[in-house]
């Protein structure tokens, strides 16, 4: 069965046990290892399968008839995207279509723990995350078919209720597993949340969330252990989140529906992706309120039943769409975009000089062309917040636009505290950005002072996308490695962007 995730055909013939190496420790150049010395060795460890192994196998099976599985097969991508920057050229023009959103992607596989039987989803990015989303689920006993845009969930063979640590340990969403585990199956370990090291992402709001359902926690050797002691399952209740968390809300919410009475959750996430989930999660049965506002009301059923769901479109993607025509100052179509889902950015990029019109339901046209000779996008400040808020996801890519338009920009980051790494690769364009805390001060002369081509590093998802914008409206050749974390988010990024023209390639280092 062909799956849209890798671009061979696996299947269960024949077994070979090979290395897999994480992306984020061996794809990121120059980064450094501090040990402290002096250190006492306990334990056990167990070793991975040879790299030079796995390297001439993967070319042998190119000798045989058939199909070969090779299991945890390495990941050893260490290309490069390499630009070809417009400087004061417009160089982007066409149409662009946009993938289904990554970050409602996530917590809706997740979901189908929730269920029974099979659920089809539609519209599912192909992307490094959701491939590790799939990869968690099988890690459960779950059975997992994928037809290119669409994936087909089974969880009536789930039998094991902690999910592959290393798996966990890549991704954000991995960790959302935890409240259909708990609530389903009366138990879960799951591990530490990964994704990009952009700030702190505490457990502790899902971690009291789970008790006041009734659920017993713990946290112990980087993992969190929750059951539930009464032989009844969880029990809805009452209770506030001390920050409306996304991924708290999300996970929560995914509990309270198979828990016993009715669920309140105050303060929660207002993020269209709450709205996406609780769409799911009302196809296959459950009651959900009062999704995109502050308050859920949700009451538990006993049963839960797989169905068939179309993923939103991504916004966080449209908004980097959005921002790549501004910062080149083109002009482009976008469609499967919500309008009301980007009011920040769009009045944002309305009051700084770009058009942008509504072709219908779900297009939209930008265009950044200067009217006149001098003509060019102003400065302008933003703070980010939750929904509907400025977005954290697009920051960075909006800095990277705000260097090239003209005057004082301030930048405020009031979500992750570590989320500014992009600005020392930015500056290696030319860009003027001095950082003070939480708050960044943006100085552009917009195209008489265009941004100079450079070799950067990606050192996360959206950071890195922020260079890729930058290298797009830089005069010479941009490089820019590690990106195989701007994949964990943009599917089919270089096919896109070279559709709009756009000159970029991707390379082996």
């Amino acid at each position: 069965m062909a799956s849209n995730f890798n671009s061979l055909q696996f299947l269960p013939v024949q077994k070979t046990q090979l290395p897999f190496i994480s992306p984020p420790t061996t794809l990121i150049p120059h980064t450094k290892l501090v040990v402290n010395g002096r250190s006492t060795l306990s334990g056990h460890v167990t070793i991975s399968g040879s790299k030079n192994s796995a390297l001439p196998i993967l070319a042998a099976t190119l000798c045989c008839s058939g199909s070969y599985k090779l299991e945890r097969a390495p990941y050893l991508s260490d290309t490069k995207l390499v630009i070809n920057g417009s400087g004061s050229v417009s160089t982007l023009s066409g149409h662009v279509t946009i993938s289904g959103s990554k970050n409602s992607a996530l917590p809706i596989l997740a979901a189908t723990l929730c269920c029974s039987g099979s659920s089809k989803l539609k519209n599912v990015p192909c992307l490094l995350d959701t491939r590790t989303m799939v990869s968690i689920l099988e890690s459960l006993g779950a059975r997992v078919s994928c037809f290119g845009e669409d994936i087909v969930v089974n969880t009536d063979g789930v039998m094991c209720i902690e999910p592959d640590l290393n798996e966990v340990g890549k991704v954000r969403g991995g960790f959302f597993v935890i409240g259909p585990l708990l609530a389903r199956y009366g138990e879960a370990t799951v591990g530490l949340p990964g994704g990009c090291d952009i700030g702190a992402r505490p457990v502790d709001i899902y971690i009291h969330g789970l008790r006041a359902l009734g659920a017993k926690v713990e946290l112990r050797d980087g993992k969190v252990q929750a059951h539930v002691s009464n032989g009844k399952g969880l029990t809805g209740a009452s209770f506030r989140l001390a920050y409306p968390s996304v991924g708290a809300t999300e996970t929560l919410m995914m509990a309270a529906c198979l828990a016993k009475g009715k669920t309140v959750i105050s303060n929660a996430a207002q993020e269209p992706e709450i709205v996406d989930l609780a769409g799911f999660l009302t196809n296959c049965g459950a009651v959900v309120e009062g999704a995109g506002t502050d308050t859920l009301y949700i009451t538990g059923r006993r049963r839960l039943c797989g169905s068939e769901y179309s993923i939103m479109p991504d916004r966080i993607e449209a908004g980097t769409y959005m921002l790549a025509t501004a910062i080149t100052r083109s002009c482009i179509s976008i469609s499967h975009v919500s309008h009301s889902n980007l009011t920040c950015l769009i009045d944002k990029l309305s009051g700084a000089g770009c058009k942008i019109l509504q072709l219908s339901d779900d297009t939209l046209e930008i265009s950044a062309v200067p009217r006149t000779i001098g003509d060019d996008l102003q400065g302008f400040s933003i703070k980010t917040n939750p929904f509907p808020g400025f977005p954290t996801d697009l920051q960075p890519l909006t800095m990277a636009l705000l260097s090239t338009c003209k005057g004082e920009s301030i930048v405020e980051e009031c979500v992750f505290e570590n989320r500014m790494s992009h600005v020392t690769e930015l500056q290696k364009f030319g860009a003027k950005i001095q950082v003070c805390g939480s708050k960044a001060v943006v100085s552009g002369k917009g195209n008489a002072s265009p941004l100079r081509g450079s070799q950067v590093i990606a050192a996360d998802l959206r950071g890195g996308m922020s260079l890729v914008l930058a290298g797009l409206a830089a005069e010479g050749t941009t490089e820019i490695s590690g990106i195989s974390h701007v994949d964990r988010g943009y599917e089919s990024l270089e096919m896109k962007l070279q559709g709009l023209g756009a000159n970029v390639t991707r390379t082996t280092s």
